[in-house]
């Protein structure tokens, strides 16, 4: 009989796989919507159950926010959201804003700017409270851009998007399927080449591709397995 000490290793081991702290390039923007104020991500690693990610269009000078725009918190939902899903955030300066996946709620000026902008994600300790900038989009000048992403720690086309300046509506039209690993699509969808942007024109009603992201199949061992195999390993122990 296995003792409760090797059970509780067994145990632990088990529960290590998939820990994970998020950090920068973990999610990318996969749509921006100045017209209906929304947007929309990709998860490009599982994101935990019950996690709390934030959203503000306020500026970022590299130790604070120096303006008072909207502040969005997501909450995840009771679930793993499996990495590949992709979250559409609509109407988020609305009552009735809404997430495809879990729950928005918000403060200050909601909206976003179709002149120039920057929409940054991140963990922290409160949605003033940044600890790790995760992804952005930005629709401000290359040279404005760049200075907003990188006060955050964020480069365009590695962890970041920058837009056209000014655009009203743009979203990422490149490949979905094929990837090694979901961690291989950062620099394809980052890459400006690979969206469609528009810098005229009412988008309002514009609905951005939710399609899965999807990597080539690899053979992996089951739960079970692993679990069989690392209780055969402590018994191998246990006879010595």
């Amino acid at each position: 009989m296995f003792s409760a000490r090797m059970l509780c290793i067994a145990s632990l081991c088990l529960s290590a796989q998939g820990a994970h702290a998020l950090g920068a390039g973990d999610i990318a923007f996969t749509a921006f919507n100045a017209d209906e104020d929304g947007w929309a991500i990709v998860a490009l690693t599982d994101l935990a159950a019950n996690s709390t990610i934030y959203f503000t269009d306020s500026n970022w000078d590299g130790a604070a926010f120096t303006s008072a725009e909207g502040f969005h918190t997501w909450q995840t939902g009771a679930g793993i959201i499996t990495a590949g899903t992709v979250i559409r955030f609509s109407d988020i300066d609305q009552a009735g804003r809404a997430a495809s996946a879990g729950s928005l709620s918000g403060t200050g000026n909601a909206a976003l700017s179709s002149t120039a902008d920057t929409l940054y994600a991140y963990v922290g300790s409160g949605s003033s409270a940044p600890t790790t900038f995760l992804a952005a989009v930005s629709s401000e000048g290359a040279a404005a851009a760049a200075t907003a992403l990188g006060a955050a720690g964020l480069t365009a086309g590695v962890n970041a998007i920058a837009l056209p300046a000014s655009t009203d509506y743009a979203s990422y039209t490149g490949s979905r399927s094929g990837a090694a690993d979901f961690a291989a699509y950062r620099n394809t969808v980052n890459d400006v080449a690979n969206w469609t942007a528009f810098t005229d024109g009412v988008h309002a009603d514009a609905v951005p591709d939710t399609t899965p992201f999807a990597v080539s199949a690899v053979p992996e061992a089951s739960t079970a397995l692993m679990m069989m195999a690392g209780l055969g390993v402590l018994g191998l122990f246990r006879r010595r």
